[in-house]
């Protein structure tokens, strides 16, 4: 089974409630309470995306954290990667083929990074913008069909 962390679902569900309010700031404190989460998960996660360069910090009274660019342009995938590293389904998308003990007799490494690069490109193609209305439109608790740049998401 491929799966995000934690904190990486978590991170995307903190930043669709930011991408409501793009030119807005917000504290790990009012984030945490909103999204029913533990305030010390919120403020590593917050740090994290910051020294990624998802979001900015802002010091002082009217501090906080704010994003750094418009939510169309923050792809998924720079979320993931910011949070989790990069994407690579097997080891030796990311590390080569000498990351496994077979890779001199293996012959789907190719295959392999085909689909990495599929998935990759998914990711990108999806945006936080695209992430927030889909967050928003499952609100009411039904269940509803998305279409995201040519990848079906089931909520």
């Amino acid at each position: 089974m491929i799966r995000l962390n934690r904190e990486t679902d978590y991170g995307i569900g903190i930043l669709t409630l930011m991408a409501r309010d793009p030119e807005g700031r917000f504290n790990a404190a009012s984030l945490a309470e909103t999204r029913g989460l533990p305030q010390p998960i919120v403020s590593k996660i917050l740090k994290h995306l910051a020294r990624g360069g998802v979001l900015v910090s802002f010091r002082g009274a009217k501090g906080g954290y704010g994003l750094a660019r418009r939510p169309e342009a923050i792809s998924i995938a720079e979320i993931i990667t910011v949070l989790e590293g990069p994407i690579a389904l097997t080891d030796c998308i990311e590390d080569g083929q000498d990351a496994c003990q077979y890779g001199d007799n293996c012959h789907i490494s190719g295959v392999w990074n085909h689909i990495n690069s599929v998935v990759l490109q998914a990711l990108s193609d999806i945006t936080l913008a695209e992430m927030t209305a889909a967050d928003d439109a499952g609100i009411d608790g039904h269940v509803h069909t998305l279409e995201f740049t040519g990848v079906r998401h089931v909520r």
